[in-house]
């Protein structure tokens, strides 16, 4: 086997002669840049114990207490805790199995992406994948301006909150200013903060809702009228049979309170496994991630239900109320039901202690969002030639990604209600996805697959009805599917001319054709040719014409190499070069995305192996040089020559080293 690096724009010396500060910025890069495979290169990522990155993820998830119970009961009113037990079942009995089997399935962080990616052939498959990498980006960038921006509110909501803070667009940019700083130190410190920020948050919450449980105890009275709230609602008429449809069709509106799974199998390369892993079938590692999403969930599901029981119960209806259009002034526990409470329970002090846990963890969530963009994205557009190579470094994208939510919260106005609706359009679309490809998965195994087609069928009724009630969420999805299709094929254009092979392998007769051509000292000569028939006639024919046209002496032996385009729309791969003798005439045969691209990787591995600067001879080309350039950035070939030594030129800047390119005929 022999080893060809991917050599393009931004690597090589450059990254060599960076300053420190570009040294710091990309970090990583090299290690990153061949992986050997779907999974991660060893060493790419800091291990750590479930739990600790079950808080990472938790942020995110828990952090939804903090609105969850004032959206659901301005949603079913006094429903909600019925309406919230639908939620907490779709999510132990639909969510959970789906996302344990995605662990099984992609252990490397790929997500449900990857069980979807192969569904559609060549470039169909490729922009697939673009669009739901575009609700991912809706999903967690949303996530990271939304939880910003309510742990804004927070801020501005409490009363010891100083004047100077009472800019709600500033305090939300900074926020996400400050969790992009974590970020740019590392994965390390952030599962450090978020275990704090989750332990701190979870117990004032049992605090606030156990206490409410005990006053529900005091008050027996308060269950008496919820009851007859429930039950005289509109629609209701005293029948619990549609107490339970009416809950059916108002939890969709509850969505928010499902995230939190996509994000917990896209950090799986942060979790430990056992010491005997296998690199690709890292038993370990799924275990552990199947206790991160039960344990997440079964925490969530139990202060879920118990926090919109006692807030229903408790607080007046009026106290939820939103603020009228363009005004500020809702009731009191808009938004922030069981922080109402706290202050209520336990005065001001202690209201402004969970105020400001609140805040921390809500500002915080977005860092699970982060999280799982540095750990998905990389995984995908690199490898598709759909972004730039120093893509698969951190920090570069850390602070892209910093920017576009900057950005974001600027155009809402930082405004919650407002990016509420593509939040929950994310996270459906990705739980519905994932639905589907378990159901598919399980079925090309032969496995039971109804139960999860059901769940599929679930989830898409739930999206169907959050994109019916707020389509605004579906308008700002379309926006980043189109940004990042655009950004995708603008990068893919522009980095068509690199080398695109990651390695060389021979096969016998291949290695023997060469060290024998090596052996006799003459010069290396190459005749690329488009294969026709294949048979002798064909060979001594090429051969006569480009001895012929270029002046080769008949002592000197030529080599036919020849590229068959396989799928254009992958971005690189292994050459695998295989020799076959044709009646004495000695033909290297091979397959690859792009022929160019292969022939100039090969060129330059005949000059590394041998020591000498070898010959490529080539037919012109006739036709329209426009449609040639379509030809080769859609299919992956077109007038090979003139690409082949661009390729070489910006590989090889040294014209003495240079592979030399002959065209003729």
């Amino acid at each position: 086997m022999a080893t060809v690096k991917a050599m393009g724009r931004g690597s090589g010396s450059r990254l060599n002669s960076r300053g420190r500060l570009k040294r710091w910025l990309f970090k990583g890069l090299h290690e990153t840049q061949t992986p050997e495979g779907p999974h991660e290169p060893e060493g790419r990522h800091h291990e750590h114990p479930w739990w600790k990155v079950m808080c990472l993820t938790g942020v995110d998830y828990f952090s939804t207490l903090g609105y969850q119970p004032g959206i659901a009961f301005l949603a079913a009113g006094a429903l909600s805790p019925v309406a919230t037990l639908v939620l907490v079942l779709l999510t132990l009995f639909g969510a959970l199995p789906i996302y344990r089997r995605v662990a099984e399935e992609s252990p490397h962080g790929e997500g449900s992406i990857s069980m979807l990616e192969h569904l559609l052939p060549r470039w169909k498959g490729k922009l697939f994948v673009l669009v739901l990498l575009g609700f991912v980006a809706t999903d967690f960038i949303i996530t990271i301006t939304l939880s910003a921006a309510d742990a804004t509110a927070h801020i501005l909501e409490n009363p010891y909150t100083p004047h100077f803070l009472e800019h709600r667009v500033g305090v939300t940019i900074a926020l996400i200013t400050l969790l992009g700083a974590v970020f740019l130190k590392g994965f390390k410190e952030a599962i450090g903060i978020a275990v704090l920020l989750v332990a701190a948050y979870l117990l004032l919450n049992l605090i606030t809702v156990g206490r409410g449980l005990y006053e529900m105890a005091l008050h027996p009275e308060v269950l008496p009228r919820w009851k007859d709230a429930l039950f005289n609602g509109p629609g209701v008429g005293g029948n619990p049979l549609m107490v339970i449809a009416i809950a059916l069709l108002l939890f969709p509106k509850l969505a928010l309170g499902l995230s939190g799974f996509e994000t917990g199998v896209a950090v799986m390369p942060l979790v430990k496994g056992d010491a005997g892993d296998e690199a690709k079938r890292p038993a370990g590692r799924v275990r552990n991630t199947k206790k991160l999403l039960t344990s997440a969930a079964l925490i969530m599901s139990v202060m879920l239900i118990t926090s919109s029981f006692v807030t229903a119960t408790l607080i007046p209806p009026h106290e939820f109320a939103a603020p009228p259009p363009g005004g500020h002034a809702g009731g009191k526990a808009y938004g922030r039901a069981l922080a109402f409470l706290a202050y209520e329970f336990f005065g001001n002090a202690f209201g402004t202690l969970y105020d400001l846990s609140t805040i921390a963890i809500l500002w915080f969530a977005g860092a699970s969002a982060l999280a799982g963009l540095l750990n998905i994205v990389p995984r995908y557009l690199p490898r598709y030639g759909m972004a730039p190579t120093w893509a698969r470094a951190n920090r570069p994208l850390v602070l892209i990604y910093t920017v576009v939510a900057v950005v974001v919260t600027v155009v809402f106005d930082a405004d919650v209600e407002a990016q509420g609706g593509a939040y929950a359009t994310g996270v459906l679309v990705l739980m519905s996805s994932a639905a589907i490809a378990v159901s598919l998965s399980a079925r090309r195994r032969g496995k039971v697959w109804i139960p999860f087609l059901l769940i599929s069928l679930v989830f898409f009724y739930t999206t169907v009805q959050n994109i019916h009630e707020r389509p605004e969420g579906i308008k700002i999805a379309s926006f980043f599917i189109l940004a990042i299709v655009a950004a995708s094929f603008m990068s893919r254009i522009w980095r068509t001319t690199e080398l695109r092979v990651d390695r060389i392998e021979l096969d016998e007769t291949a290695r023997r054709f060469i060290s024998e051509l090596v052996s006799k000292g003459s010069q290396i000569r190459i005749v690329a040719n488009r294969r026709d028939t294949g048979d002798a006639s064909e060979y001594r024919a090429k051969e006569r014409e480009k001895r012929l046209d270029n002046h080769i002496p008949t002592r000197d032996p030529v080599l036919f190499f020849e590229v068959k385009p396989g799928d254009a729309s992958e971005f690189s791969g292994v050459l695998e070069v295989q020799g076959v003798d044709v009646e004495g005439h000695r033909v290297l045969r091979a397959e690859s995305p792009a022929v160019p691209n292969a022939i100039a990787a090969f060129m330059l591995y005949l000059r590394d192996t041998s020591g000498k600067i070898p010959h490529a001879y080539f037919g012109w080309s006739e036709g329209n040089p426009l449609q040639y350039m379509v030809r080769y950035v859609a299919f992956g070939e077109g007038d090979t020559a003139p690409i082949t030594h661009e390729i070489l030129r910006q590989v090889e800047p040294d014209p003495e080293r240079r592979p030399a390119i002959h065209v003729g005929g």
